[in-house]
């Protein structure tokens, strides 16, 4: 079973996605981690030194590498992940795609909670214009996000993400 968390950066994929992978005893894959790791550069620096079409490359191409390497799996896709490269068709046909559709307001308040450094679209906002950017990417990205196989809307937790896997 290969299964895609995909959504806007600090909707809870990673957090989610390792729980679910530990509840489900199948590997947990985080998209940028893999990217890190294989660029050896850090995510934000990645764009800094690169830029971004460098990194969309990049995931795409490791995004199809990790999923054919591993069997059954739960993956924290980057928030952008689906938007380019025929990623989103790709992880539709290969595995179940759940689209975490948190609040902006709900976002805003994690990521200003934590480090936005790792968050390179997000790095350089003030608060007041965080809000904005996450409805913003939201706006431009929902028409990739909305082809997922299911969509959890609100603040999700790990029983409604196993409920849905098995309906």
């Amino acid at each position: 079973m290969k299964i895609y968390l995909i959504g806007l950066p600090g909707c809870g994929k990673s957090t989610l996605g390792k729980q679910l992978a530990r509840h489900l005893g199948i590997k947990f894959i985080d998209l940028d981690q893999e990217i890190e790791k294989i660029v050896s550069v850090p995510v934000r620096d990645i764009f800094k030194k690169y830029g971004e079409s460098f990194f969309r490359k990049q995931e795409s191409e490791i995004l199809r590498e990790m999923s054919d390497a591993h069997m059954d799996f739960v993956m924290a896709t980057g928030g952008g992940a689906p938007v380019f490269f025929d990623n989103m068709k790709f992880m539709n046909a290969t595995g179940q795609t759940i689209f975490l559709d948190v609040p902006a307001r709900e976002i805003t308040n994690r990521i200003s909670q934590s480090s936005k450094e790792e968050r390179p679209l997000l790095a350089s906002l003030a608060p007041d214009e965080l809000k904005d950017k996450i409805e913003f990417l939201r706006s431009q990205r929902i028409t990739f996000y909305s082809q997922a196989h299911i969509t959890l809307t609100g603040i999700v937790q790990l029983s409604e993400l196993i409920s849905a896997l098995k309906s």
